[in-house]
């Protein structure tokens, strides 16, 4: 379970940004909250959307978070034994190329809070430490700092060995899954299932990778189905091309017969709902974290409604699997499957640096049009000035 996420000086994310999916105690309806007794309150939200202008910083917070994803689970396999720590830190200052850049995560095993993090410059990981709260007491696992290691007395195995195998650009936690430690391989495993749905523009050849395993996955078919797409199933196609197995999905004709047709030739919708669908179905049946940036990209209301239905429902989530996904789309505001505090925004400041932060920031009621009064600038993240009357402007 996922219960906070916290970056700093990553791309636009200057200073330390943090995302929380504990419940709050607003007397907000809590049908499809997660229970989850070592977060504040008890429980965590099944979805948190973030909204902003473009260009506030939205993509680059799904950014930090596959950024890290990609650090844990490939810097001890794929970095280089010369190379540095490949960091995008923020730019529009000098100060901030020579700080660490810094992930931090608070996330559940077994029902036990775990908080796992690191800092990084340009040449190493410089910092990296886990602990976890048996009995919510925090008790060390690891720390690391400046290449010297201490390890706690509830981690077990060989850690000074492999401490010693531990590249300056390789995180411990990584090198430790590589090298078969028990304890850590558990911790690397939560990353390893976190899921990603980045791109926009989906091609025929992606979605229907995403049909293509030994079964292809029905539930994406009757999904479709049930929104109206026209989709009604789908079949293999053997070929003897670059590709060797095809999927084709079956409309229905007339005449009421199927008539199959190539991803290629479906919606950018349709497409894009396959590839979003596929990642979901999988953050279901693990209980993992999944990340959509421009969850509305060539969806309408209602089937983007329809996945964070999905993560919503005890039915279709019983593993408590959780969804973070960046939109435009103001008509989800209002939906009533979203609580205030699974709604977030980010804005940049003067100088370029993005501010994340809450809708429980400011005082709202229960019932308030929260999307007319985002459209009206009252939480920000909304762009200041009108560029038509700034063009039509003498000069």
């Amino acid at each position: 379970m996922l219960l906070r996420f916290g970056v700093a000086n990553h791309l636009s994310l200057r200073g330390f940004q943090e995302l929380s999916f504990a419940a709050s105690s607003l007397k907000d309806p809590d049908q499809g909250l997660i229970a989850c007794p070592p977060a504040p309150g008890g429980s965590v939200v099944p979805a948190a959307v973030v909204y902003g202008a473009n260009a506030s910083g939205k993509s680059n917070l799904m950014n930090a978070m596959r950024t890290m994803w990609e650090m844990v689970s490939f810097s001890h396999t794929r970095g280089s034994p010369e190379g540095g720590v490949s960091r995008q830190p923020f730019r529009l200052d000098a100060e901030s190329a020579g700080e660490p850049t810094r992930f931090d995560l608070d996330f559940t095993i077994d029902g036990v809070r775990h908080h796992y993090g690191f800092g990084a410059s340009d040449a190493a990981f410089e910092s990296e430490w886990l602990y976890d709260f048996p009995n919510s007491r925090r008790r060390m696992l690891f720390e690391r700092e400046d290449g010297a290691f201490r390890f706690g007395r509830g981690l077990g195995g060989r850690n000074t060995v492999i401490s010693g195998l531990t590249r300056p650009n390789s995180l411990y936690l990584s090198a430790a899954a590589q090298n078969g430690h028990e304890r850590l391989s558990r911790v690397f495993e939560y990353f390893r299932a976190v899921r990603g749905a980045r791109g926009i523009s989906i091609t025929g050849a992606a979605a229907s990778a995403v049909l293509a395993g030994e079964e292809p996955d029905r539930r994406a078919i009757a999904f479709l189905e049930k929104i109206g797409a026209g989709v009604v199933g789908c079949r293999r196609r053997d070929s003897n091309g670059a590709n060797p197995v095809a999927i084709e999905l079956a409309h229905r004709g007339r005449d009421g017969a199927a008539v199959y047709l190539d991803p290629a030739r479906e919606s950018a919708g349709t497409r894009r709902l396959l590839v979003v669908l596929g990642h979901a179905f999988r953050a279901l049946d693990e209980g993992a974290p999944l990340f959509i940036d421009e969850l509305d990209a060539s969806l309408h209301t209602q089937a983007a409604e329809a996945v964070l239905r999905l993560f919503r429902s005890p039915e279709t989530n019983p593993k408590g699997a959780q969804l973070v996904a960046t939109t435009h789309d103001t008509n989800l505001m209002g939906s009533p499957l979203l609580r205030r505090d699974q709604l977030w925004f980010t804005e940049k400041d003067d100088g370029g640096a993005t501010r994340l932060y809450p809708l429980t920031d400011f005082r709202t009621r229960k019932g308030d049009n929260v999307a007319r009064g985002y459209l009206q600038g009252r939480f920000g993240a909304v762009p200041f000035d009108d560029p038509v009357s700034a063009l039509a402007a003498p000069r």
